[in-house]
């Protein structure tokens, strides 16, 4: 078996098990591996540490028990990102910061304000806020041109 952390394309990072290396590639192929924060099927396995047992030190000694003095914390996971990664996740960051200072936000009144500048009942300013897709389906329709602007990496909006 083999462990392999995970990340979807909207940067949530998991973790799962496969029988193989093999395995994973057959199954993300597939689209049967989905990340369980947003159910994207666009899912790569994400930069990882590899553990290796090492058998050249002889028996390892016995964990220390909980709670006694020997026993250190844990210390929490690190998520290792590439240079990339990083680069990429700043300019998202920078693109949203952007957006927030030089754009009014209109929230889930997207599509209905998109619509009035659009027809001219409304100022033409730029606007940010949410839409579903249904509401982006209408809009493109229409012929509105807008963006969808990627998630805030780490963040839940």
């Amino acid at each position: 078996m083999i462990h392999y952390a995970l990340i979807c394309d909207n940067a949530h990072e998991f973790e799962s098990w496969f029988a193989s290396s093999a395995g994973f590639e057959d199954q993300a192929k597939r689209g049967f591996v989905t990340c369980p924060v947003c159910n994207s099927a666009k899912v790569e396995r994400a930069v990882m540490a590899p553990r290796v047992a090492r058998t050249d030190l002889g028996p390892k000694a016995p964990e220390p028990v909980a709670g006694s003095a020997a026993s250190a914390p844990t210390p929490a996971p690190v998520a290792l990102m590439s240079e990339k990664e990083q680069a990429f996740r700043e300019m998202v960051t920078a693109l949203h910061r952007h957006v927030s200072e030089n754009a009014e936000h209109v929230g889930k009144r997207f599509a209905d304000e998109a619509l009035k500048i659009h027809h001219g009942e409304a100022e033409g300013r730029p606007i940010y806020g949410e839409a579903t897709p249904d509401d982006a389906r209408m809009l493109h329709e229409e012929g509105v041109e807008f963006l969808p602007l990627p998630r805030l990496p780490g963040s839940g909006n």
